[in-house]
């Protein structure tokens, strides 16, 4: 441990994830805030979510596996060199902590109108059918709180068995990591690179669905996407790593840039259409989404008169610009930071 410690300084590695540790809060930045400013989480994958935060947070749990020397080290020395050596576990640690922020904020406005299962009830003569909303939770809202509750015990059964591990182990005369410290670590970051890898396939896929941009972040992948290149050589660049320890970074860097590349190409067919990132026309003065006109419950039947909107057989047939995603709308109601709790 001395020697660990007591270790040369490396000024370039130093400055290299000083610079890392910046970007990653400017990367996330625009993509948190866009959530907030837009009041919606609409074109976000669940799944993307669930793998993204349990990938994270599993390589987050190795590093701190195999650095817990080195954090030992924070005790016998300044806080200057404590965050020097450490700087690799604050890396990664911040990055789980900005992805996750992401699924709580998708969680946290995600909206309300799709949260329930929406039906058409034919109506006499030629009157319009009523368009009325049901108690019974819809299937991606389900998903999304099975996906937030997986996330959470995940976390927290990963972090009891790593600290577990590390607070048993016997050292080894050598001064090797304990073997079954080694063993855990392994596991950790084969799941986490495994999970990397697969990432951003149901994200791709929504999105290529949708041919929507939604509620993603252009900007966040544009500085992301090249970001991943300097997070491998970062990590290359530490001392016992191989290529299994930054692999997963460049695979998920390369996905990311495909999805940028989808983006961007969606962005300028939305122009072509003149409709904005949720379909919505551009060219149409009202703010009000067309499946968000009502808040009838079952045995509350609206007005007929009122003109509900519901499509007929022909509505296959749509127009192309007709809007796949509602449009957002901003809240400021305080019970939605924990109203997604409750089913």
């Amino acid at each position: 441990m001395h020697d660990i410690c007591h270790s040369d300084s490396d000024w370039f590695v130093n400055a290299l994830a000083t610079f890392l540790i910046i970007g990653l809060v400017v990367s996330y930045a625009p993509q948190h805030l866009r959530i907030i400013q837009m009041g919606s989480s609409e074109g976000f994958s669940p799944w993307f979510l669930l793998l993204g935060s349990t990938s994270s947070a599993a390589g987050m749990l190795n590093v701190i596996a195999l650095s817990w020397p080195a954090i030992q080290c924070c005790n016998d020395v300044s806080v200057g060199r404590c965050l020097e050596i450490t700087a690799g576990v604050s890396q990664v640690t911040l990055q789980w902590a900005l992805f996750t922020a992401i699924l709580v904020l998708y969680m946290i406005y995600y909206p309300a109108r799709l949260k329930y299962v929406d039906i058409d009830i034919p109506a006499h003569g030629t009157l319009p059918p009523q368009h009325v909303k049901t108690k019974l939770l819809s299937d991606d809202w389900r998903l999304s709180v099975n996906v937030s509750w997986a996330v959470t015990i995940h976390l927290v059964l990963s972090t009891i068995v790593t600290f577990f591990f590390l607070f048993t182990r016997i050292p080894e005369p050598s001064g090797e990591v304990p073997s079954q410290i080694s063993l855990w670590a392994t596991v950790l970051g084969v799941t986490s690179a495994l999970l990397a890898a697969i990432q951003y396939a149901p994200q791709l896929s929504r999105t290529y669905r949708l041919k929507l941009v939604g509620a993603l972040s252009i900007p966040m992948m544009i500085i992301q996407s090249p970001g991943a290149a300097i997070m491998s050589i970062s990590i290359a660049l530490r001392p016992g790593t191989n290529w299994t320890s930054w692999a997963m970074y460049a695979v998920s860097g390369i996905m990311q840039a495909i999805l940028l590349a989808m983006c961007i190409a969606w962005k300028f067919r939305q122009r072509r259409l003149k409709i904005d990132d949720f379909g919505y026309s551009l060219d149409s003065g009202s703010s009000t989404p067309l499946t968000d006109d009502v808040d009838t419950i079952v045995g509350e039947v609206s007005d007929p008169q009122v003109g509900d909107i519901s499509f007929d057989g022909d509505a296959e047939d749509a127009r192309e610009d007709a809007p796949l995603l509602g449009k957002p709308r901003r809240s400021s109601r305080k019970s939605r930071f924990f109203g997604w709790l409750r089913l």
